[in-house]
């Protein structure tokens, strides 16, 4: 498996290796030692989730404040226009945005930290994404980060067809966002 950092950040783009024969293709998606070994903090996932969405939705920027989750991001069918933001107030990307598109036919992978936002648009007209994460679902401690915050400059593939929720719609920008505590 090829890890790689994503834009010199502490994302991590994971590439499995494909075994290919007469019968097909094999890979191992991912192997908690090999990513352990990459990652800045160590991680292992409780939970995994899928979800199921039409072209141009856009679902995010979503964190969990006060269990916060690590997660890997992979795309089952479809393509997407991945997204994560550094809300560490203690870091040194704290504000910036990190995008990259994943496709169901490159079965790569996206590690996103704990501390992060996160986030996708549908470009395909149809993406099943499926994400593991480091912490159970908490709805108390769930967040939103609004989406076309000018302070975060995110170039959205179909911003003015983006179909969101109520709760992505209502979400605060940055500067009025709670924020996750140092030394996370």
């Amino acid at each position: 498996m090829k890890i790689t950092a994503v834009q010199g950040s502490e994302l991590l783009l994971l590439e499995p290796e494909l075994l290919t024969d007469s019968r097909g293709s094999f890979a191992e998606a991912w192997r908690e030692s090999l990513l352990n070994a990459q990652a800045k903090h160590p991680v292992h996932f409780v939970q995994e989730s899928f979800s199921v969405s039409a072209q141009y939705v856009l679902r995010g920027l979503h964190y969990q404040l006060d269990q916060p989750q690590a997660k890997l991001i992979r795309v089952i069918s479809g393509e997407i226009f991945d997204v994560a933001v550094d809300l560490r107030p203690d870091s040194a990307s704290f504000g910036q945005h990190y995008g990259l598109t994943l496709k169901a036919r490159d079965r790569q992978m996206l590690f996103v930290p704990a501390g992060f936002a996160h986030g996708f648009q549908v470009l395909s007209a149809e993406a099943e994404v499926q994400y593991k994460v480091s912490a159970y679902y908490d709805a108390p401690s769930d967040r939103a980060l609004l989406w076309n915050d000018p302070q975060l400059g995110i170039r959205w593939p179909f911003p003015t067809q983006a179909v969101l929720s109520e709760k992505d719609k209502r979400a605060p920008a940055l500067a009025q966002a709670e924020l996750f505590k140092h030394g996370l």
